[in-house]
């Protein structure tokens, strides 16, 4: 068996055999810790059965761990100049199929229903590009995909927002966003040390779990985020003048904004970090009839 892609010196020796250099406009940071990237597979609790999503394979070292613990891999690359180096790092892996796709435009429904027929557990397991890791994540939350989670790699900054508590310094509106669809955690920090180039952050794993019905009933979801992304607009501000100031018409509707916070029993001198999702939820649903 090859020595591990992830190792340190495999890596050098790949990226010196291509001549690739790393993209900073693709966020391309390529870990070169083969135990760290064991770790990362098994927070997905993947068996022989099980398919796994990536995005971002780089020169294919969290792929071929996924390879051997799972039945079949779809990986999306966007770097044409990575396709060739992919054909013969995994050549080994004949269950892994790479897709030279940007997976923010890519309909990833339909990839699922080609690669993965008659597999039932899938999940999306990815060390992602830290420039756009959020719009990564909605979009295959909002997609609304047959997996049963999200296990990736990203910065601890963006982790520490996504798994935040009511009340805390990093919740907001991503981390409500993300707890609607699923439960979140951080499973791991992960030093920068372990990655070529180095990047300027830590980083850590989060392991979303996707929800059988979302963690809360609301009337109308778009209506939901609109409420808890304008609560949040400028964090020291109230609510009511967080509300009145990001809603539309919001300065005209100010007596049906307090009337909406009356009747959800929140009030109104409160900030949004200080709401729970169920109050997010009730608020939401009593200001909606005002904002049809």
């Amino acid at each position: 068996m090859d020595k591990d892609i992830a190792t340190p010196v495999r890596t050098r020796a790949i990226l010196e055999k291509y001549g690739f250099s790393f993209k900073k406009s693709l966020g391309q940071n390529f870990l070169i810790d083969t135990n760290i990237l064991k770790k990362i597979v098994g927070f997905a609790n993947l068996t022989e059965k099980s398919g796994a999503i990536e995005i971002g394979p780089g020169i294919g070292a969290l792929t071929e761990q996924l390879a051997r613990e799972c039945k079949k891999v779809a990986a999306f690359e966007i770097d044409q100049r990575l396709l060739p180096i992919l054909a013969d790092t995994l050549s080994p892996y004949p269950n892994v199929k790479i897709i030279h796709q940007d997976v923010l435009k890519a309909d990833v429904k339909a990839v699922i229903a080609q690669e993965f027929t008659g597999i039932e557990d899938l999940m999306v397991v990815a060390n992602l590009p830290y420039y756009v890791t959020t719009p990564i994540i909605m979009k295959l939350l909002e997609d609304k995909l047959p997996i049963r989670g999200i296990v990736c790699m990203l910065q601890k900054e963006v982790a520490d927002r996504i798994s935040a508590k009511p009340g805390t310094k990093d919740y907001g509106s991503l981390s409500i966003a993300i707890q609607y669809y699923t439960a979140a955690e951080t499973v791991m920090v992960v030093p920068k040390t372990v990655f070529v180039p180095q990047p300027n952050v830590d980083s850590a794993v989060i392991r979303l779990t996707l929800r059988e019905t979302p963690a809360v009933a609301v009337q109308n979801e778009d209506f939901f985020f609109k409420v808890t992304k304008a609560a949040f607009a400028q964090r020291r501000k109230t609510l009511l003048n967080n509300l009145t100031s990001q809603l539309p018409n919001g300065k005209q509707k100010k007596e049906e904004i307090m009337a909406a916070l009356t009747a959800s029993g929140v009030d109104p001198s409160r900030r949004g970090e200080t709401l729970s999702l169920e109050e997010f939820a009730s608020l939401s649903d009593a200001l909606y009839p005002y904002f049809q």
